[in-house]
């Protein structure tokens, strides 16, 4: 628990934190009066109880205006919370985010889980020295559009960034000789020190001075943290994760089991339904997020003592370079490919990412449709399956990526197959590839009460229990709803094998309308809503019931109202959320000298770091400060507006300006050669029409004043429009670093082009010495020119006649392909 203190004098904040009994006790101090900077310093001393109280009147004392004045306080209680969330800067000081209502979720070998049920900000920096700055407000109405009371997790004592298999193979990890000196360095950080979080009468049993690393991916404020996290002690640093949690309490012969359902969602490329799709270039991908379900038997709630089990999946986007354009106003926008990646070079650092967390074998479900009248869902799965089979050339046989392709929407449809049961079938074949994990090594419920699945059961066995390797990996366009219907058939499977090994039922199997399955698929469903909220606007379209047919008539009309939520959500609210999301996760981070975050056109070049293009900042930086919301140097403007960066023909409604900014904010900017080719001849002769009017009315002979008298000719609005527009002086001369690029390029140019081999003199370069802009032609020998000829002529049906060579190069691969 934190509590924040203020002095009377109000020059620094005094943050209190101790553990559960109020027995032990930190202090940070905040120093309030940097306008901009984050000052904060950590005693690094535990404190006791009687030492606090001294030390907080000691303060009190020494800050009150009069001494000796019984009235008046020099310390006063600003806030109680539960948590530091962290710290963020927009344009003016740094805010405190502090969580200060919390829920309990579930409780995991005496690890309790919360929710976050409110938060406050606080602004650090003193009012004397405030600096003030207009948008200051807009950026946090914007920053706390993303609701942290809307299924945001944390836990004192458990890292819920990584699975249960995770955890427990660390704590029972021996320590390597190897790694000794870095044992004892990070042992070091922790001697002396207490969690200033423990619950009250739970015994502490610590095994090995180690703390894990939160993985990255899957935690929400990594970025607010940043900035103290080398700076306070790991004590204050307290890691949230977003998604889903929940727990069910069973009871199978009065022997209480606890069914614990964690979702994580990834913060790397995050964000609503049509604006993120796909992948980025760094292999991250949309709704990515993994599901692990936990069982353990609370009867003993121990780590070390207790029976636990667990089993993960993971569903996310289609790893390819694809996005959705919702200017249309179309329910299904076309699905249109960005990027070409002939060697599927982003789906390899996917898998790797996945190899490197779960092992092998990576196995793809892929659930998009096969069959349709026009390409839609189809474009994906042929160009995902061609990926997946040039990767597998690189791994060896037996860690090869399994692909299965199903068309589930198809199966739905058809009254001879039975969705459930096929996905059962596939569910048992996962299950069995990649095992799950359990603590216990004393398995007696294959002897007692043999089955013949139990020994083909795949993952791998060890010293301390079982241990999943490999994992699922289910994809559908929007990773919704057939998604979570088949993670739920996996998770079925998965419990049945668990609930076995743990000794609760004769043998793995679960039949449907059972008491158990029925409680696991309601919780399977609440994590498919929130899941479906989160990134698509609306609860679940399609149900469990809906794929068993057994949904009642009433379902269908609560479809209708689903599909109708989450069309408006995608179409109206999802670019505010978007911009929520990049500014809470810093993705962009806001500064005075680059352009707010409601100006971009885009957020491409945000989530796609390694992109070739050149990003909007750089292209800010070569405009001029009265060039507006659109920079581009291909808008045309009217002359005597430059100065105003009004764009002729652009929207003036403010409303229209960000929906058309945000519809293709996951594409490249600018279209394709496709697209511009494939508009209509109307449309083509409106163009001609508009660039017909825009000519005649760019090219003035003379501009005039009130008084009639001339200002400048053509050549001089030149001039200065192409000054005002992109900062350049047309009538200095070029610098000599630029004449050394130009004369480099001109010299290739001409060395490379066809009429260079008709020439009977050859240019000397202008380069003495090599330098960084000489480019040397390529030598090229007699040989291989007269093949590049040979190809050229054959190219053009100019085939020449066959050598002696040749013809026997021919008989001789006849002869041993045929005879």
């Amino acid at each position: 628990q934190s509590t924040a203190f203020i002095p009377l004098l109000s020059e620094r904040y005094f943050l209190v934190g101790s553990n559960h009994a109020q027995t032990k006790h930190r202090v940070l101090k905040i120093d309030r009066t940097e306008p901009k900077d984050l000052a904060i310093i950590d005693d690094k001393h535990v404190y006791n109880q009687q030492e606090m109280r001294e030390l907080l009147g000691r303060l009190d004392l020494g800050n009150r205006t009069k001494m000796g004045q019984k009235g008046s306080s020099g310390l006063s209680r600003a806030v109680s919370a539960y948590g530091i969330v962290g710290f963020v800067r927009f344009l003016e000081g740094y805010y405190l985010v502090l969580i200060t209502k919390r829920r309990k979720m579930a409780d995991i070998g005496g690890h309790s889980i919360y929710k976050i049920e409110d938060t406050n900000m606080i602004y650090i920096p003193n009012d004397s020295v405030r600096v003030t700055h207009p948008d200051e407000a807009r950026y946090v109405r914007i920053f706390q559009n993303v609701d942290l009371s809307s299924n945001f997790y944390f836990s004192y004592s458990y890292d819920l960034s990584h699975s249960l298999q995770y955890n427990l193979t660390l704590l029972h990890s021996p320590c390597d000789p190897g790694t000794v000196e870095e044992v004892h360095t990070r042992s070091s950080r922790q001697q002396d020190s207490f969690d200033i979080f423990e619950d009250e009468g739970l015994p502490t049993q610590v095994f090995h001075g180690l703390q894990s690393e939160p993985y990255a991916k899957y935690v929400w404020n990594g970025k607010l943290l940043e900035r103290v996290k080398d700076t306070v002690h790991p004590d204050w640093l307290m890691y949230i994760i977003h998604g889903f949690c929940g727990q069910s309490k069973l009871l199978i012969y009065g022997r209480p089991v606890h069914v614990t359902l964690i979702a994580r969602r990834s913060s790397k490329f995050a964000g609503t339904r049509f604006l993120k799709r796909g992948a980025n270039c760094e292999g991250d991908v949309a709704n990515e997020v993994e599901t692990e379900q936990i069982i353990h038997d609370a009867s003993v709630m121990s780590f070390t003592a207790g029976s636990y089990s667990s089993y993960v999946q993971v569903r996310g986007s289609v790893p390819l370079y694809w996005s959705q354009d919702i200017s249309t106003m179309m329910p299904k926008p076309p699905i249109r490919l960005d990027q070409a990646d002939p060697y599927a070079h982003v789906a390899a650092l996917h898998f790797d990412q996945m190899l490197q967390r779960f092992g092998s074998p990576i196995i793809i479900l892929n659930l998009v449709k096969k069959r349709e009248k026009r390409k839609h869902e189809k474009i994906l799965s042929e160009e995902l399956f061609p990926a997946v089979i040039n990767l597998n050339q690189f791994l060896p046989p037996e860690h090869c990526i399994d692909y299965i392709a199903w068309d589930m929407a198809r199966y739905t449809k058809s009254k001879l197959y039975n969705v459930l049961d096929r996905l059962s079938m596939i569910a048992e074949n996962v299950v069995k590839r990649t095992g799950f994990f359990i603590n216990r090594s004393d398995f007696f419920c294959h002897t007692l009460r043999p089955d013949e699945r139990w020994g083909d059961l795949g993952g791998s066995l060890t010293s301390s229990g079982r241990v999943q390797t490999g994992v699922l990996r289910t994809n559908c366009v929007d990773c919704l709803d057939r998604t979570n219907t088949a993670q739920f058939m996996v998770g079925k499977c998965a419990l049945a094998y668990q609930l076995y090994a743990l000794g609760m039922i004769d043998k793995p199997k679960l039949q449907f309308d059972t008491d158990c399955v029925r409680l696991f698929e309601e919780l399977y469903e609440d994590h498919g809503d929130t899941l479906s909220l989160q990134y698509g606007g609306s609860q679940l379209v399609h149900r469990v019931k809906t794929y068993r047919k057994i949904a009642p008539w009433t379902q269908h009309s609560k479809d209708i109202m689903q599909t109708l939520s989450r069309y408006y959500s995608n179409a109206f609210s999802d670019a505010d959320r978007q911009d929520a999301i990049n500014l809470f996760l810093q993705v962009y981070q806001p500064s005075e000298s680059k352009p707010h975050l409601w100006e971009l056109p885009t957020d491409f070049y945000l989530h796609q770091r390694n992109s070739m293009a050149l990003t909007h900042d750089r292209r800010r930086e070569l405009m001029p400060k009265t060039v507006g919301v659109d920079p581009s140097p291909f808008t045309v403007r009217k002359p005597e507006e430059t100065g105003k960066s009004a764009v002729i023909g652009a929207k003036s409604s403010k409303e229209e300006t960000v929906v058309q900014r945000k519809t293709a904010a996951s594409a490249p900017p600018p279209p394709s050669e496709e697209q511009i080719s494939s508009s209509s001849e109307d449309d083509s002769e409106d163009d001609r029409d508009d660039d017909g009017s825009v000519s005649q009315r760019s090219t003035p002979v003379k501009l005039l004043t009130e008084s009639g008298e001339s200002v400048r000719t053509q050549e001089d609005f030149l001039q200065q429009s192409m000054r005002e527009t992109y900062g350049l002086n047309l009538a200095a001369l070029p610098a000599e670093e630029d004449m050394l690029i130009y004369e480099s390029f001109a010299f290739v140019l001409f060395f490379t082009s066809p009429s260079y081999f008709s020439l009977s003199s050859v240019p000397v370069s202008c380069f003495t010495t090599d330098s960084i802009y000489e480019v040397s032609s390529p030598q090229v020998d007699r040989d291989n020119r007269e093949v590049f000829e040979g190809h050229v002529l054959t190219g053009l049906g100019q085939v020449r006649s066959l050598c002696r060579e040749d013809i026997l190069m021919y008989r001789e691969y006849i002869k041993n392909r045929y005879m």
